[in-house]
């Protein structure tokens, strides 16, 4: 589904942002179970906006020192 809007996803930030799980926008109104469903939620409508269809892969270098050599 590619009919999001930045509408719908400026009321799905603000939503999450004052901590509610209910979003309203255009005369639509949606109950989210958690705030882990409308982060999802966010998520997904991103990538689709941007055009991405997998999630984004997350890569880092991780390091440690035991501090006596």
């Amino acid at each position: 589904m590619t009919d999001w809007t930045e509408t719908e996803l400026s009321a799905l930030r603000r939503a999450y942002a004052s901590g509610t799980t209910r979003v309203s926008y255009d005369g639509k109104s949606v109950d989210y179970g958690s705030a882990e469903d409308l982060l999802a939620r966010i998520r997904t409508i991103e990538r689709a906006i941007a055009g991405v269809s997998q999630p984004l892969p997350i890569a880092g270098f991780a390091g440690f020192s035991r501090g006596d050599r």
